[in-house]
């Protein structure tokens, strides 16, 4: 069956593996099953705002499978509703541009805007589609944070790189006899620290969702330390608070679509350690590490699953939803119901209860 339609794509937020994954899935589908025709859109919602768009076909998706980033390139700044303006003097000026993006959209006589991203790029996608444009989402996170979705691709990627970090500094923390912190990533959810703790052996881990007391950390660590264990691994999330309440901030970049940039929490966490105890400790922090290289088997395969839902959708003329993962089957979901939530860790779930089980320190 040939439907001749012609779709945009875009990739927004921060990079992960994964992305050129769906881009493939998207085109090759679409070319194969449907004959439609393709369009990348250049660094996320930046492209349709600048104008810069180019024809995406075969050739150009062939081997790009096990690539990391994304050739169509990214912006965590481009926010067609809030783009940001430099003055002369300066200062930058917030405008919404929205319009403009809309009438580009028509102009290049697009059925169908597929936005690759995170929360940011999908409530961007929902603000788009209250106005007219038919867009279809697919979640792509390495923080597992969106809502609707059991899981994002990226996440598994990342999961993978920083339990094998944890792996690597398990050895020296055990020749030195030092505690080891490393700072994950994962804004304010607390999936990425939970998963690589649990599977790097973490004997600490704190996350966002549970604000975590420093005398139970100093406790834990000291307690192994007089029981013969002469090292101790700390794994915290970016987002971690102490019980005050109270989030490391390492910078904020105004004109980005999320101002506030986590950092510095492993430092904080480790300098206190080491005053409190007495105990050597060193931190690490895995940044965006967790960001680059191949994704894994797992990412592959689901981004694939979700690239071919979205264009069976763009077949059917279904918009305004965002394609996921329940249990084992691709659903849909609306894109408002996805918009400006997140997908935090219930303080009931399974991982917490096997940490707690198996002797982890959660700061509670």
């Amino acid at each position: 069956m040939k439907i001749q339609k012609r779709i945009g794509i875009l990739t927004g937020g921060g990079d992960c593996p994964g992305l050129n994954a769906v881009i493939r899935a998207v085109v090759k589908a679409g070319i194969h099953e449907y004959g439609m025709e393709f369009f990348g859109i250049e660094d996320g919602y930046e492209g349709l705002i600048t104008r810069r768009v180019y024809p995406l076909d075969w050739n150009r998706v062939s081997g790009i499978l096990t690539l990391g980033g994304t050739i169509l390139g990214t912006s965590n700044r481009a926010n067609p509703f809030r783009w940001p303006v430099k003055k002369s003097a300066g200062e930058i000026e917030f405008t919404d541009v929205s319009d403009q993006v809309v009438q580009y959209i028509s102009e290049l006589r697009l059925d169908m805007v597929v936005t690759i991203g995170g929360d940011g790029t999908l409530s961007i996608a929902n603000g788009l589609s209250e106005k007219g444009v038919p867009v279809i989402g697919i979640p792509k996170t390495i923080d597992n944070d969106l809502f609707g979705t059991d899981i994002t691709f990226g996440f598994d990627s990342a999961l993978a790189v920083a339990t094998e970090a944890i792996d690597r500094i398990h050895t020296t923390a055990m020749s030195h006899h030092r505690v080891m912190v490393i700072e994950v990533m994962g804004r304010y959810a607390g999936w990425l620290a939970l998963s690589s703790g649990l599977a790097g052996g973490g004997d600490v881990i704190l996350i966002p969702e549970i604000p975590y007391q420093l005398e139970k950390v100093y406790q834990l660590v000291e307690t192994r330390s007089h029981r013969g264990r002469r090292f101790s691994i700390v794994v915290v999330a970016e987002g971690a608070k102490s019980d005050q309440g109270e989030l490391v901030i390492d910078r904020v970049v105004k004109e980005s679509t999320d101002p506030v940039r986590l950092g510095g929490i492993g430092r904080v966490i480790g300098e206190a350690i080491e005053v409190h105890t007495g105990l050597e400790t060193r931190v690490t922090v895995l940044g965006h590490l967790q960001r680059g290289g191949t994704p894994t088997a797992f990412d592959r395969v689901l981004a694939t699953r979700f690239g071919v839902k979205a264009i069976e959708l763009c077949a059917q003329g279904t918009h305004g939803v965002m394609v996921g993962l329940k249990g084992n089957e691709i659903v849909t979901v609306p894109l408002r119901e996805v918009a400006g939530r997140q997908r935090l860790v219930p303080l009931d779930h399974p991982l917490l209860q096997c940490a707690r089980s198996t002797g982890v320190c959660l700061g509670e």
